[in-house]
């Protein structure tokens, strides 16, 4: 039996306006009730952008908004999907047949994604049709991770469906492996925190094994999210899987130069682990092995000793190889400084000393200039943004999540939390039809929020 379960809480609904609210729609929607509701978070990553899928630790934590997915299990094999958000279409198909269309990033394929993950996992014949209601309060395509969060809130409610059990670390597991069905290859944070959360801390989140450990926060500052109001879809675009691809694509070289079986390594950390050497070690094998200009793909193949066919076939992606350069110095001086400031993050955390609020919003300063230089995963706006932000009295400011768009998460002295929003939504926000009528949930403050739960009505 499976321990460590997503709690399950009895709720009186009159005392939860959402559920309420979400009941009374299934039931005008479906004609019959809902038989439990789960619950997943967004979350705003601290620091340690885009290096999960190289095997190193991140530090995020959950955010207060999340998922919400009313749902009855049905006798007959199919699935009809409702969201609260009429801008997204209802969707039914047979729960035994599931294809997910990775050419078209559409709402309902990452509920499928969480559904199929569950279906293939228990190896089921004949899965449980579902009746599901879905209200989200995650600014969609914001970098607060709403699709992670509609995936693991899917695989939630597939297992309770079913019948079946398993921990808060399986479920984050399988439902990493299961967004890839959609064509991410992300790398596991966005689904661990959203299971391993609690109320009240951050947590580091290391892989493999994957482990989660609280991160205290220090006391008199507030996190701040503030939405660029430019979308981005991981989905929907080749920057994220090229990014993927150029970090594995080090990892071949790296251990190419150094004489490792560079055909077993995939990720950066294993070169790291494989010639045990520092973080900062690492970064100065970098500078020895990589030249900053863009590497072809003829290049790479004659550093490895194979051809630029062979390297399409084995180690590309199927959607990357229409890539014709890659930057492999950036990309890894990227990952492995971004590495580093995720350990002093949780130190010092740890150690608290007197000036421990400038020295954390320092690495959060640092680590956005090199997502905006080295990984450019930036853009105009969210540039602008961090600058606001730091000019209105941020100690430190970041874009948070994918990139290309989406929000920033800025430290801010608890003191100054009001002048801060009031001066920040004039600067970035009052200036702009489209971000004003964005703006109710595009700034805000939030505080570390918990993970993944059921709700029973009482």
């Amino acid at each position: 039996m499976a321990t460590d379960v997503p709690p399950t809480r009895s709720v009186q609904l009159v005392e939860e306006p959402r559920l309420l609210k979400l009941k009374k729609t299934f039931v005008s929607k479906f004609k019959s009730t809902p038989k439990f509701y789960a619950r997943a978070p967004g979350r705003v990553n601290l620091i340690g952008e885009h290096i999960d899928y190289c095997g190193y630790s991140v530090l995020p934590m959950a955010i207060e908004q999340d998922i919400l997915i009313a749902a009855e299990p049905l006798s007959t094999p199919v699935i009809h999907l409702a969201n609260e958000n009429p801008s997204y279409v209802d969707f039914s198909t047979n729960a035994n047949s599931i294809e997910i269309n990775q050419t078209k990033p559409l709402w309902h394929n990452y509920f499928l994604c969480g559904f199929k993950g569950i279906e293939d996992h228990f190896s089921l014949d004949r899965p449980s049709g579902m009746n599901c209601l879905v209200e989200g309060t995650i600014p969609a395509s914001s970098g607060l991770s709403s699709s992670s969060a509609l995936v693991c809130c899917a695989g939630l409610v597939t297992l309770l469906a079913n019948g079946k059990t398993l921990s808060k670390v399986e479920l984050a597991e399988l439902c990493t492996k299961s967004e890839r069905y959609v064509g991410t290859e992300g790398g596991g944070m966005d689904q661990s925190i959203c299971f391993l959360a609690e109320k009240g801390t951050a947590k580091l989140i290391e892989f493999s094994p994957l482990r989660a450990t609280d991160v205290r926060l220090p006391r008199g500052v507030a996190f701040v999210i503030a939405n660029s109001c430019i979308e981005m879809n991981k989905a929907a675009t080749s920057h994220y899987n090229i990014r993927v691809m150029e970090c594995r694509l080090a990892t071949k070289l790296l251990a190419k130069s150094k004489g490792l079986d560079w055909k077993a390594m995939a990720k950066l950390q294993d070169v790291q682990v494989a010639l045990k050497l520092s973080l900062e070690e690492m970064l100065t094998v970098v500078e020895e092995v990589f030249h900053p200009e863009p590497y072809s793909i003829e290049e790479i193949g004659e550093h490895l000793g194979i051809s630029p066919k062979e390297l399409c076939a084995q180690i590309l992606s199927q959607n990357t190889r229409d890539v014709t350069i890659f930057k492999l110095y950036q990309r890894a001086k990227h990952v492995y400084s971004e590495a580093a400031r995720v350990l002093e993050f949780k130190k010092i955390c740890e150690e608290a000393p007197m000036d421990a609020i400038q020295l954390l919003g320092d690495l959060m300063n640092q680590s956005h200039a090199s997502c905006r230089d080295l990984y450019e995963c930036s853009c105009p706006e969210l540039n602008q943004l961090v600058d606001i932000c730091l000019q209105f009295g941020a100690v430190g400011s970041r874009l948070t999540g994918a990139g290309w768009g989406g929000c920033t998460v800025s430290m801010v002295p608890a003191d100054k939390l009001e002048r801060f929003l009031a001066n920040v939504k004039e600067a970035y926000y009052k200036n702009s039809d489209q971000r004003l009528k964005l703006d109710e949930n595009s700034l805000f403050a939030t505080n570390p929020g918990g993970g993944a739960m059921v709700f029973l009505e009482a």
